[in-house]
């Protein structure tokens, strides 16, 4: 029995460099359908030998319950056929790939209000008037024409599949692929039941385009402060201040001040800034941020502080 593969158009921005400008979604996304792993593990599950060995003693108990052998055959055809029947009757028509895109649509938008970022890098692209779209609707069409003029408004596409799971308890294994015209790709995999699994994958999808990239650029009492990050990675950790400065050095920059800190915690990880959360942050002249103990103030000594490791970024 064949299920799909997703497949939806997404516009995404080319790099880090461009982190900061909007990603629009086409609104349609169409399906492909695919192989189904449920009934996939059903026929190869288990060995021919095994198979046998089980609809033996199916039959076997049939006989045993007073069933005449060609009874038993045809009991166990009919449950069979029973069973395809109700999949089949499941799958048939075009009715997943609106429940898939509806909620993944409604998923992204609730972790939107919820996060309720200064800015939306994340958005659906409209690609006709209001009226249109009415229209489409009242005849049951899905947009899904583009002319030349919207096609050089797009930079990338999205593909992706479902299947049900091999476990045939009803859950969607469901990936999507986004891919951009300069090579880019990124992927987003969820397993769980339908009305779950994308909101599972809006969720990878919100945070990949909307969670600070670095270098990030954001304007701090009138002068733009830039967040390097460090060597190797966005967060860095290290045993020491004195090492963690000695490695803002090495990429010309610094260790944040207090200040600097707090007001890029406040922007959060949504905005172009960082989340302080329960970690330990490496400052300059060997003191640390200590967000957990604020009385009297979370600037302290390390020596004050049980942290093994403290996490740091350096700024511009």
């Amino acid at each position: 029995m064949l299920k799909g593969v997703l497949v939806g158009v997404v516009l995404a921005t080319s790099g880090a460099a461009q982190a900061d400008k909007q990603v629009s979604l086409w609104p349609t996304i169409p399906f492909i359908r695919g192989q189904d792993l449920c009934q996939f593990q059903d026929a190869y599950g288990q060995k021919r030998s095994e198979l046998a060995r089980d609809m033996s003693n199916q039959i076997k108990s049939f006989l045993e319950r007073g069933a005449e052998a060609q009874d038993a055959v045809g009991i166990l055809r009919s449950i069979d056929q029973l069973i395809d029947k109700n999949r089949a009757m499941v799958t048939a028509g075009q009715g997943m790939d609106v429940t898939l895109e509806a909620s993944l649509k409604a998923s992204i938008d609730e972790i939107y209000r919820q996060i309720h970022p200064k800015q939306i890098n994340l958005v659906f692209f409209n690609p006709g008037p209001l009226l249109e779209l009415l229209r489409d609707l009242r005849d049951r069409r899905r947009q899904g024409s583009l002319d030349l003029k919207q096609l050089s408004r797009i930079s990338g596409f999205a593909w992706g599949s479902y299947s049900y799971g091999a476990g045939c308890s009803g859950d969607i294994v469901a990936t999507v692929h986004v891919e951009t015209n300069n090579g880019d790709s990124v992927s987003f995999y969820a397993q769980g039941r339908p009305d779950w699994v994308m909101s599972a994958i809006a969720g990878k999808v919100v945070t990949f385009y909307q969670r600070t990239r670095f270098p990030s650029a954001v304007d701090m009492k009138g002068r733009t402060l830039t967040l390097v990050g460090a060597p190797g990675s966005p967060i860095g950790s290290a045993p020491t201040t004195k090492i963690a400065q000695k490695s803002c050095e090495a990429l010309g920059a610094r260790l944040p001040t207090h200040g600097e800190y707090e007001f890029l915690s406040m922007l959060g990880d949504w905005n172009g800034g960082v989340a302080l959360g329960h970690r330990v942050w490496a400052m300059a002249d060997e003191h640390v941020l200590a967000p957990d103990l604020r009385n009297p103030s979370p600037v302290r000594h390390p020596d004050e502080v049980n942290a093994d490791e403290l996490g740091y970024y350096c700024v511009r």
